[in-house]
This record gives C-alpha cells, structure tokens and sequence, in this order.
C-alpha cells in the first residue's frame, strides 16, 4: 500500500508540473544588434552656442534585444559603446571629446544601457524603454521613446526586426566638466537599431 500511495503521489506530482511547463507563454527571441552589417547607429545632436546644431555618432558599439510582438512589454535591450570611438568629423573636436572635459574614455572607455522596463503606448509598436545609462562613471535612469519600423525574413534567411528611438540627456547629470554655455545643457541622442534573430 505505502509503495502505491506515494507513487500515486509522484505521479501526481509529475502531472501538475508538467501541465504548469505547458502553461508557460513562450520565450521572446533574441537578437543581435547588426553592427557589421553598418544597419544600426548611435547618433547624437547639441546646439552650438544657439546658432546651430552639431551632430556626431559613436562607430563602435555593440547588443542585443529580446522581443515578443504579441508582448512587447517583456522586451529587454542591453548595448555596450566604445566611447572612444565618438566621431562628430573632426579631429580636434573628437580628442576634445575623449578628454576629460567630456568622456573622459582613459579611465571611463565603455558606456552602457541596460533596460528595466518597457511602457506601452497607445499603438503596440509604441513603447517607451526605461533603463540605466552608464556615462562618465555616472549611472542614471533614462527613458527611450521608440517607434517599431518592422520586422520579418531577409533574403539570407534570417529574421530582422528594427526601431528608432530617441532620448534626450543633460550633460551635467553625467558629470561633463565643460560648460557649453545655456543653449548647450542637453545632447538628443538618436538610434537606429536593426537585429538579426540569433
């Protein structure tokens, strides 16, 4: 009796818990950021002196992105940048940048974000990223507004999907030690951002 009671019990046991296995919504997919491919890009933008505005990109960076188009809030996004690869085409400017003025990349050369989580907007392929920015030492919490452009096979036989965001960040909360003067507090970055399915 004690032997068919308990696997009774194990059978039990092992009904439940392969019923709760099946229950379990499936897992978003994962994709690497095309950065070889030169289909993503890390874009930044700041007035100068209030006359004009100068722009600029980071070359080297790298990521992924988890994303389930039926439940996007359960997106996750992790991007690592070279910030000494900060590029605005000119040489002089771009030194001035890596110094620690700005970026200071000798002892800070990595920028990170990582996200937390994803608020939907009105339209599912809406959402604003809220995550951790690494920058100059300092983390702080920032909010990406991203619009999805689309997704679907490519003509290699992988799957892509891709978005465009955009943020806005003040420089003194990152610690730059360079005043720029009061129209040249905040940089707009802009990204384009294309995935590969892994």
């Amino acid at each position: 009796m004690l032997k068919k009671s308990v696997l009774k019990k194990s059978f039990l046991a092992l009904a439940v818990s392969s019923i709760g296995v099946m229950s379990l919504p499936a897992l978003a997919d994962t994709y690497l950021i095309d950065t070889k491919g030169a289909h993503a890009s890390i874009n930044f933008a700041i007035k100068h002196l209030g006359y004009s505005v100068l722009t600029g990109r980071f070359d080297t960076f790298s990521g992924e992105f988890s994303y389930d188009p039926a439940k996007p809030e359960a997106s996750t996004v992790n991007v690592s940048i070279d910030t000494g690869s900060v590029n605005s085409n000119h040489a002089e400017r771009d030194k001035h940048l890596r110094s620690d003025d700005f970026l200071n990349v000798e002892k800070f050369p990595k920028a990170t974000f990582v996200s937390k989580k994803i608020v939907l907007g009105d339209d599912k392929d809406e959402f604003d990223i809220v995550g951790d920015l690494t920058l100059n030492g300092v983390t702080k919490s920032v909010t990406i507004e991203v619009d999805k452009i689309g997704e679907g096979k490519d003509p290699w036989g992988g799957y892509r999907a891709g978005f465009s965001g955009e943020t806005t960040i003040t420089l003194k909360d990152f610690n730059v030690k360079m005043d720029l003067g009061p129209a040249s507090q905040t940089v707009q970055l802009e990204l384009e951002v294309e995935g590969i399915k892994k």
